[in-house]
């Protein structure tokens, strides 16, 4: 357990638990003990770290992470073809705005849509609205050029900021 102060400092504390033969309740059978805080993690070097222009990509990717995320607009006219993907449902946001487009590949950098079947790895870091507030988020894609526009090729499970391999 941890517990913030007021004055920005953190302690930390081991709390004895003890559960019944069920496992259904519990009860704390002593006094919380301060103990160490965990160890700082070394946070990896993101792989993305060529910026992407405004403009051509990051226009399509901030376009197509509306329809996704909004609802507003068709998702398949941003997507490679092949690629099955719906607009999340119900929408969880109202508005989306790009913050940054930051890419691994140097053709991203690119301010004209590039030859087609030329692929790049993006993440871009948005800011996205609902009723109850503005929510940072981002999303890693891989977009192809494909008839002088960017569509959007895959997609990945989870945001790893590092760009590590698929």
């Amino acid at each position: 357990m941890a517990a913030q102060y007021g004055n920005g400092s953190v302690r930390y504390y081991a709390v004895p638990v003890a559960f019944d033969s069920t496992g259904s309740s519990f009860t704390v059978p002593g006094a919380p003990g301060v103990v160490a805080g965990p160890a700082r993690a070394e946070v990896p070097k993101s792989s993305y770290t060529v910026t992407v222009p405004e403009g051509g990509l990051s226009s399509a990717v901030g376009e197509f992470l509306t329809a996704y995320l909004t609802g507003a607009g068709e998702v398949d006219r941003y997507l490679a073809p092949g690629v099955n993907l719906t607009a999340v449902s119900p929408a969880p946001y109202t508005a989306v705005a790009v913050q940054q487009v930051s890419a691994v590949d140097e053709a991203a950098a690119a301010e004209q849509v590039l030859a087609d079947g030329t692929r790049v790895r993006v993440l871009a870091s948005v800011e996205a609205r609902d009723a109850t507030g503005r929510w940072p988020l981002a999303h890693e894609r891989t977009l192809k050029a494909r008839s002088g526009r960017w569509e959007v090729a895959a997609l990945a499970s989870g945001t790893a900021q590092d760009g590590g391999a698929r």
